[in-house]
C-alpha cells in the first residue's frame, strides 16, 4: 500500500471510462451508471489528495460526447451542476481548488453559472487542485492555444514548448505524471494530449464506478517503482 516513502505523482490524470457498461452489467439505466461514477470520483478525489497528489485531472465530458442520446447528455449537464452544489463547500473546507477545462460557449447558462461559481468560491484554495475536463478535447485545446499564441503577436523564433504551454487552458496546471484509464480500453481518446507527453500510463479493466481506493493505491505503488528518464 502507499506509504510516505513512496514517490507520489504530483499530477494524476484519469480517463473515467465504463459508466455505461457498469449500468448494463447491473441491469440498470445508463443514468444510474453515471451517478455511480460520480460517487466513485468523490471517493477517489478525497483519497488522492489525502495521500499527497497535488493535482487531479479527470475526463468528465468530451467534445465528442455530444453525439450521445439527448437524454443522456442532458443528464450529464444537470449532474455536473448538482455535483458542484453538493460538494463545493466540502472542497472549500478541504482547501481544494476546482477548475474546469474546455469550451463553455455552447453550455447551458445554468451549467456555466455553476462552473463559474465553484471556480470563484475555491479560487483561493491552495492545498490541491481538481481539474475537470468538461466539453473538452485535447486537439481543440492545442488549436485554441495556437490561436491565443498568434493573437499575442509573438515572433516565431521565440516560440518554445514553455511559451506554448502558457497559452493552454489553465496554464498553471503542470504536466501529467501518471495517467490512468479505467474500463479496459488502451487509448488517450483526445485527453490532455500536450500535458500527457511524458506521463506514465496505467490501464485497468475495472469499470470506473468499481475503481477502488485499494486499486488506486496499487497503481501508485507501481508508479513509484518506475524509472522516469524523460529521454535521458
Amino acid at each position: 500500500m502507499v506509504g510516505r516513502n513512496h514517490a507520489i505523482p504530483a499530477h494524476v490524470g484519469i480517463i473515467m471510462d465504463g459508466n455505461r457498461r457498469w449500468a448494463k452489467a447491473h441491469n440498470a439505466p445508463t443514468l444510474k451508471g453515471h451517478m455511480a461514477g460520480q460517487q466513485a470520483l468523490h471517493r477517489l478525489t478525497r483519497y488522492a489528495f489525502e495521500h499527497g497528489v497535488q493535482y487531479l485531472s479527470v475526463y468528465a465530458f468530451s467534445t465528442e460526447n455530444w453525439q450521445r442520446a439527448e437524454d443522456e447528455v442532458g443528464y450529464l449537464m444537470r449532474q455536473v451542476a448538482a455535483a458542484l452544489a453538493r460538494y463545493t463547500d466540502e472542497f472549500v473546507a478541504d482547501g481544494v481548488r476546482i477548475i474546469f477545462l474546455g469550451v463553455r460557449d455552447n453550455l447551458d447558462a445554468k451549467v456555466r453559472h455553476a462552473i463559474e461559481a465553484a471556480e470563484a468560491k475555491t479560487a483561493g484554495n491552495d492545498k490541491a487542485t481538481l481539474a475537470v475536463c468538461f466539453n473538452y478535447g485535447g486537439q481543440q485545446e492545442i488549436v485554441d492555444a495556437t490561436k491565443s499564441l498568434l493573437a499575442s503577436n509573438i515572433q516565431a523564433a521565440d516560440i518554445t514548448p514553455e511559451v506554448f504551454s502558457e497559452h493552454l487552458y489553465s496554464s498553471d496546471l503542470p504536466q501529467i505524471d501518471l495517467l490512468i484509464r479505467t474500463g479496459g480500453e488502451q487509448r488517450l481518446s483526445n485527453f490532455m494530449l500536450w500535458r500527457a507527453a511524458y506521463a506514465e500510463l496505467a490501464f485497468t479493466d475495472t469499470l470506473w464506478p468499481d475503481f477502488s481506493e485499494a486499486e488506486f493505491a496499487q497503481i501508485l505503488d507501481d508508479y513509484a517503482q518506475r524509472a522516469r528518464r524523460f529521454g535521458k
